[in-house]
């Protein structure tokens, strides 16, 4: 019988008016895949703390190969040989490839870098797991995939037993997560112990042995032979309800053009663009990484410099240089990366939400607290944000409550125009089908929406019309009768 190297015996944690864990058991073997499944804010986020030694546990025991630990920092957790590949790669940028591998224990001669032993060691640890990557490369260069191979190699220098895969797929492209799962298997060959947490579940499926299924900081059940269950199955033990659908789509009566935009050229966008979204429609664009659809809603949003020969909002001609421009006329835009170009961290609820109509709420130079706070509780009610209170901070909430309060953001302000870049990224089912809920009913409301996503079953669920992008140009435009995987995947795919 496989004995388990990995062991929570009733792990709690509390925060200030939250119980994120709560006598949390969970074991995982060697030379296995362990996958952990849940909604936003059921524990996931707080389980890989505890283990990377981020937070110490309330209560309850952790054990390692049979061994108590009492981890009180990142490095007593590295130094027991456990690493933990966030989503957003902890990776200095603008140092080597073999400079982050080795960082805190670069080899040296007589005090100075030892380069040729620093490049040696980089060269054989990526060898070993077939990747050919110039280690001498500033980090800042590479694709996000090349990246999280820097991680993995950056985990085996430094001899983890234990690895835990954090949503590690959701930049990557489908060849780029097939080369992923082939390492991840090989690791599994090696008696390396798995946890892969995902949102993902035909991942799930795909991947792991076994699966545990969190909900409120607790073990729902914990599934040892999935092929015995399936999709919904999971989907009902996770958010403890059915989700019949999931996309809650409504058709729609128009109004007139919301956005009009002719010949829109810029960085990313290999020719002119013409854009057009009405009162009330949702404008789904789909392509694959590198198609340019993020560069778009950039160059739409004045995030980087553009040209037009015109851009109407309403009907009115504007001119849109920079995002205060587009907030001003009533475009706004949420960014696909929440942490660094969405929220501020360290910042409250009430402040994130409040931090682009502040300005709306301050008398000479003073800041109204009563009327933020107004503001932030109609929209935490309103939007259904999980927080203990409006001080709470933004960081300690789930992914999909983050989205909720950047939504908030933009409609605190006079809203015309939305502009969304994979809404949904990083957020469980049931929150997905909450802002699913959110974007239909802001589209009734008449606002028009933009909205991208590299998930075709998304894009194909909520979208009133497909804008199909490839290489930098729109392909086509297609009505939501007309739209299939197949056509849409026709015009998204490179030609041969």
């Amino acid at each position: 019988m496989e004995r388990a190297y990995l062991e929570f015996e009733n792990i709690s944690k509390m925060f200030p008016g939250v119980r994120a864990l709560d006598t949390l058991c969970l074991k995982a073997n060697e030379g296995s895949i362990h996958g952990i499944i849940g909604e936003n804010g059921a524990g996931k986020s707080t389980l890989l703390k505890i283990l990377s030694g981020v937070y110490i546990p309330s209560s309850g025991m952790f054990y390692l190969n049979g061994t108590a630990q009492a981890f009180t920092s990142a490095q007593s957790a590295i130094q027991s040989g456990i690493a933990v590949i966030y989503q957003e790669l902890h990776l200095v940028p603008d140092m080597s490839v073999a400079e982050n591998l080795l960082l805190g224990h670069l080899p040296n001669r007589f005090g100075l870098v030892d380069k040729a032993a620093l490049q040696g060691k980089a060269h054989s640890v990526l060898e070993s797991l077939a990747e050919d990557i110039d280690v001498n490369a500033n980090v800042r260069s590479l694709p996000i995939a090349r990246r999280q191979m820097v991680e993995i190699a950056k985990a085996l220098i430094r001899n983890a037993k234990f690895i835990a895969f954090d949503e590690p797929t959701s930049s990557l492209t489908d060849r780029e997560i097939n080369n992923l799962f082939t390492i991840i298997r090989n690791l599994k060959k090696q008696g390396h112990v798995i946890l892969y947490v995902s949102h993902r579940l035909n991942e799930i499926f795909e991947l792991c042995d076994t699966v545990t299924i969190l909900r409120d900081g607790k073990v729902v059940e914990t599934c040892t032979n999935i092929t015995s269950v399936n999709h919904d199955y999971f989907v009902r033990r996770m958010v403890g309800r059915s989700i019949e659908n999931i996309y809650h789509y409504t058709p729609r009566q128009y109004g007139a053009p919301a956005l009009e935009v002719k010949g829109l050229t810029g960085p990313g966008l290999k020719s002119p663009a013409d854009i057009t979204v009405s009162q009330g429609e949702i404008v789904g664009i789909f392509g694959l990484v590198g198609a340019g659809r993020t560069e778009l809603l950039k160059c739409l949003y004045g995030a980087v410099k553009s040209h037009t020969e015109y851009i109407k909002i309403h009907g009115e001609g504007v001119t849109i240089n920079n995002p205060t421009d587009a907030i001003g006329h009533g475009l706004v835009f949420i960014p696909e990366d929440r942490k660094f170009e969405g929220i501020i961290p360290s910042g409250s609820v009430s402040e994130n939400i409040n931090l682009s109509v502040r300005r709306l709420f301050s008398r000479f130079g003073l800041i109204d607290e009563k009327r933020e706070r107004i503001n932030a509780k109609h929209f935490v009610d309103y939007l259904s944000i999980r927080t203990p209170s409006l001080k709470q901070l933004i960081c300690n909430l789930s992914g999909g409550n983050q989205q909720k309060v950047i939504l908030a953001r933009w409609l605190s302000e006079h809203v015309k125009v939305m502009l969304l870049d994979e809404p949904t990224r990083g957020v469980d089912i049931g929150a997905k089908s909450e802002l699913y809920e959110l974007i239909l009913k802001l589209a009734s409301k008449g606002i028009g929406i933009i909205l991208v996503s590299s998930e075709l079953p998304e894009i194909l669920g909520i979208s009133d019309r497909i804008l199909v992008m490839r290489q930098g140009k729109i392909m086509i435009s297609l009505n939501r009768d007309e739209a299939t995987e197949e056509k849409v995947l026709h015009y998204a795919l490179p030609e041969q």
